[in-house]
């Protein structure tokens, strides 16, 4: 029956804090973000955990520094015959500090040991100002006036670490209560007659000048509410660049990824009309025999046989600077200078296309071996996004893009692999051993153009 009522508890006390975590929607300024991807949660989760380790060992060196500044400071009493409160607050700290750092490395710090920690903090700090008035055997309102009092705020911005505004607004409750608790303790220990409304004599004496007190309540409210308020506005701002961040990563799977950067960074509304034009090398590749391997695979095995190829195929492509601007069937198209700049765009175009040969030819996909055919052009392209607003593809556009998947085609005629125009060749200079193939006139073209091979 009790451990059904300290889970009832334990769930009024999360709901009260999830109500103070809601808080902050108001503090940063506008509606929290929602839907962030589980991967990128799961990402801020360890990064919370990684903050709860740092937050143990500072109340490690808190509480280090405490022993030093107590081993040190006069005691008025003798320790052999009276009893000194604050070596046990120090040790059960410590000890609870300790307990808390190794669950903070196992990363099983839930919620509830999370608000106990900040209540622990402030027992501690309290305590230990609460024992002034015994060590130096004076009145209670002694410890009123004890400059430790500021280590207050240093607990609640240990919680800013954490980057939940929630945790920042119950530390700096739990201490204005404590501090409340605390005046009201020497009030009425001390009696209404100890009150004073002199500040010299307040500073002077023992007496207690309660708006002293209601100053440094309202201190520790309002420095925790600026707090959880710039935390607020940072956990948005953190959200909405890890949106922008993951956004942009998806984004770079459909178009390429020096596209998606420029959209991500542009200060403008993408322009879905803006185009460039330039010098480019075309590569196309095909799969040879295509039609018949699918024939002897299922679906499911299909696809993933296209996605492993692709994966290899992609590799030279990025490898020597190319883009790949469309996945069509079997086919892939690959850009050179355009849109990402390649100086020696027609010498990579044909290295990345030689070395899918050679990779090709040592490998196997699912047991089944797989051969392509490549074309090579170089010309003038225009590349830009073309679709509807809801739904973008980046790809190039020119005759020479044509000219690239008929050179591709001419492969099965000519019993070769890889075919390039003469453009290529010029474009590429002497790094490579040429073979004239052909001088052909190209579906569509009257005129005839010679086309190469490499040698070997």
């Amino acid at each position: 029956m009790s451990e059904k009522i300290n889970n009832l508890q334990l769930i009024k006390l999360r709901n009260l804090f999830q109500k103070l975590l809601s808080a902050h929607n108001w503090l940063a300024g506008k509606p929290a973000v929602k839907d962030i991807p589980k991967r990128i949660t799961e990402n801020i989760n360890a990064q919370q955990q990684a903050s709860e380790r740092i937050i143990g060992w500072a109340q490690l060196s808190i509480v280090l520094a405490f022993s030093i500044l107590y081993a040190i400071s006069p005691k008025t009493f003798s320790e052999s015959t009276m009893f000194a409160p604050v070596p046990w607050f120090l040790g059960a700290y410590l000890v609870f500090t300790l307990i808390r750092l190794y669950l903070s490395y196992k990363n099983k710090l839930n919620f509830a040991f999370l608000i106990i920690s900040i209540v622990v903090d402030m027992a501690l700090l309290f305590g230990l100002i609460w024992s002034f008035h015994i060590q130096y055997e004076q009145p209670a309102s002694f410890y009123l006036k004890a400059p430790t009092l500021l280590y207050v705020f240093i607990f609640i911005t240990l919680r800013a670490l954490r980057f939940e505004p929630g945790f920042v607004v119950f530390a700096g409750l739990t201490a204005a209560i404590g501090w409340l608790t605390m005046s009201y303790y020497a009030i009425s220990k001390t009696g209404m007659e100890n009150i004073t409304r002199d500040y010299v004599e307040y500073l002077t004496s023992n007496k207690i000048l309660i708006g002293a007190e209601w100053d440094k309540v309202i201190s520790i409210i309002v420095v925790t509410a600026i707090l959880a308020a710039v935390i607020a506005r940072g956990q948005r701002l953190l959200k909405e660049a890890v949106q922008s961040n993951v956004a942009a990563e998806d984004l770079s799977r459909f178009v390429p990824d020096v596209i998606a950067q420029q959209i991500k960074y542009d200060s403008h509304e993408p322009d879905l009309n803006y185009t460039e034009t330039g010098e480019c090398s075309i590569l196309f590749i095909d799969l040879e025999a295509f039609t018949s391997i699918s024939e002897t695979m299922t679906p499911q095995q299909l696809v993933m046989t296209l996605n492993s190829y692709f994966a290899v195929a992609a590799q030279p492509i990025h490898k020597h600077g190319g883009v790949i601007n469309q996945f069509q069937g079997d086919a892939i198209l690959a850009s050179f200078n355009i849109p990402k700049q390649n100086p020696q765009h027609a010498q990579n175009a044909i290295l990345a296309g030689l070395e899918i040969l050679r990779t090709l030819e040592t490998m196997d996909f699912s047991g089944v071996k797989l051969s392509v055919r490549i074309g090579i052009n170089t010309g003038e392209v225009t590349g830009g996004l073309v679709g509807i607003p809801e739904r973008l593809n980046y790809t190039v556009h020119g005759d020479d893009v044509n000219i690239a998947s008929r050179l591709e085609q001419l492969n099965k005629e000519f019993n070769t692999r890889l075919l390039l125009s003469e453009k290529t060749k010029i474009a590429a200079g002497d790094k490579f051993s040429y073979q004239l193939v052909t001088e052909h006139s190209l579906r569509g073209r009257s005129k005839p153009m010679k086309i190469y091979t490499i040698k070997g």
